[in-house]
């Protein structure tokens, strides 16, 4: 899938703004279909948001089941010979979009794009009316997976009901990431597909072009930063050199233009332009390899997550959150934990950060193990098949990021249940057909022993709380602890091994010493002791902190107004511990 952009060919309108928006509070807008005619009694609400923080009303924010949202756009009398697209660039967790009543896509998944043509249902140098009905509902057959609980008890009301899941960041809901109309040719292109490579001092682009319609001749050409032509091939397949080239790499995140012309006979018919990356990913020797390179990946685990604005797309929280990452001198982080907006991908491609790209395949454990997960009432050969459809999403929209160096298939898992073993080898060996070019992880909380997919992957990822959840408070183990497992997950494995979460909830600006739980000095002691084991450990090739920043979570006991485990405040202010990894990564 590619993004809109506009070209000599091509032209874009962003739907985003203010919408009217209405809660289905008794879930009936299909039965009665209300996309036939514009909503009544709606409200305002900002496209891309989640609906959940931006009212004072608690129902809006804590609604299971559908609301609407609608506009008018008006469609210029010169695209009528052209083709129209609506591409809506995610909506949590279910949509269905109707064109002037007319329906024309329903899309299952929160964190990814859909789009389809529109071209027969609109009315030409006129307004037309644009319905999306959005349903934040989870259950065993989705990814998240969740599941409704309706109370049976004295102590509810008859019908209480509540959304349940088992991940921790709070489910938020609406459209969360831009709404575009585009415009194409009768023919155009409909996916470019690229792999890069090092030759010497040489760049080498392979490239796969995907053409809707009728095609005559295609053009490709590769420009510098300055518009300077570099070369030019032919064809839907080929290959092309770029002498001297400049490697896209952290220090130095140099993009190439790739522009696709398609023609009939001299005729110019479409146009599309990309950024593209020269660089090379391997695994050798107990090394992530950039380029030929070790790298040490120095970064987080994160959230799309801001005040007000929950998981809406905003270039502000966006741009600002790159800065920081530079700031503290990361390189890295993990789309924790499912795929981020496309913008932020781009702009991660432009910052040279390297991202670890992962499935929204999170909450898939009871951590008390009372119950089983991978059986047929709950995680099943369903939930399979839509998360093989996921990866083939996500991978489609994401597999030309230089930026994006692994795939994670999931976070957390139930891993330790034999019936899990089939499930995630099947989805590795999907994921290994889609992009044979960059390696798996499945990021573990099971112990080493115990895990049945951690001999499928390319990278072991492991989540460990020594010292928080497991002997809480008690510094002083971490090192023993967290040493001595860290190995045996090397002993039985033989595979490079990634701290891709440890972290202490932290209040900022409570302070004590001798550090206790929840202060500043607890947090920045904390990472040290934890530092300090993965320096002495040849097979570890990166550190991810949880988490970049405080974010929301589900009403909890033990969550204060949301998970604190953040370097930052949700605000985006430093703690202690940012100062001290910002040395610390200056160094690595």
């Amino acid at each position: 899938m590619l993004y809109p952009r506009e070209s000599e060919t091509r032209e874009v309108k962003n739907l985003s703004g203010i919408w009217k928006f209405k809660i289905d509070k008794e879930n009936m807008g299909l039965k009665e279909e209300w996309y036939l005619r514009p909503l009544e009694d709606t409200i305002l609400m900002p496209v891309p948001s989640s609906y959940n923080d931006i009212t004072q009303d608690i129902s809006i924010r804590d609604h299971i089941g559908y609301v609407w949202y609608e506009r008018e756009f008006f469609v210029p009398s010169s695209w009528r010979d052209k083709r129209v697209f609506i591409r809506v660039g995610s909506a949590s967790h279910y949509a269905i979009l109707w064109i002037n009543g007319k329906k024309i896509l329903e899309h299952k998944g929160g964190f990814l794009p859909f789009e389809g043509e529109i071209t027969p249902f609109l009315e030409f140098g006129k307004e037309n009316r644009i319905t999306i009905a959005v349903n934040n509902i989870l259950d065993w057959n989705s990814l998240p997976p969740g599941e409704i609980i309706e109370y049976k008890d004295p102590i509810h009301p008859e019908g209480y009901k509540i959304q349940e899941y088992y991940f921790d960041f709070f489910n938020y809901s609406g459209i969360h990431r831009p709404v575009f109309l585009y415009t194409t040719p009768k023919n155009y292109i409909s996916d470019i597909k690229i792999i890069t490579d090092i030759k010497g001092r040489d760049g080498e682009v392979n490239y796969e072009i995907k053409i809707e319609g009728d095609k005559e001749r295609i053009e490709v050409l590769i420009f510098d930063k300055k518009g300077k032509e570099l070369c030019k091939g032919n064809g839907e397949k080929g290959k092309l050199i770029i002498k001297d080239a400049e490697f896209w790499s952290p220090e130095n995140p140099y993009l190439y233009i790739m522009k696709v012309n398609t023609y009939n006979g001299e005729i110019l018919e479409d146009s599309y332009s990309l950024d593209i990356g020269i660089r090379t990913i391997e695994i050798k020797d107990n090394k992530f390899l950039l380029n030929g390179n070790p790298i040490y990946l120095k970064g987080f685990g994160k959230h799309e997550d801001s005040d007000i604005r929950g998981k809406g797309y905003d270039p502000i929280i966006a741009i600002k959150d790159f800065n920081l990452l530079k700031w503290i001198n990361a390189n890295s982080f993990r789309t924790s934990h499912y795929p981020y907006a496309e913008e932020i991908l781009d702009l991660a491609d432009r910052y040279g950060i390297l991202v670890i790209d992962e499935a929204p395949c999170v909450g898939m454990n009871f951590f008390n193990r009372a119950k089983k997960v991978f059986c047929e009432e709950r995680v099943n050969e369903r939930t399979l098949q839509y998360h093989l459809q996921v990866m083939r999403e996500m991978i489609g929209r994401d597999k030309n990021h230089p930026c994006v160096i692994m795939w994670s298939i999931a976070n957390e898992p139930a891993d330790y249940e034999e019936e899990s073993e089939e499930y995630f080898k099947r989805v590795i060996e999907e994921v290994r057909k889609l992009d044979p070019t960059r390696p798996i992880t499945i990021v573990e909380s099971s112990s080493p022993i115990e895990t049945k997919t951690a001999k499928y992957v390319d990278v072991i990822s492991v989540n460990r709380y020594y010292a928080w959840y497991i002997d809480m408070g008690h510094l002083e183990l971490i090192n023993f602890q967290l040493e001595k497992e860290l190995r045996i997950w090397y002993e039985l494995y033989k595979k490079p091994i990634l701290l891709s979460e440890f972290g202490a909830d932290t209040i900022a600006g409570f302070h004590q010493d001798p550090p206790v739980m929840f202060t500043e000095e607890f947090q920045v002691e904390f990472l040290k002791r934890y530092c300090e084991v993965l320096d002495k450990l040849p097979f570890i090739i990166g550190e991810h902190v949880w988490n970049f920043a405080d974010f929301a979570t589900k009403q909890s006991i033990t969550r204060v107004l949301g998970n604190k485990k953040g370097v930052f405040t949700r605000q985006r202010q430093p703690k202690a511990s940012a100062f001290y990894l910002r040395e610390r990564w200056a160094k690595k």
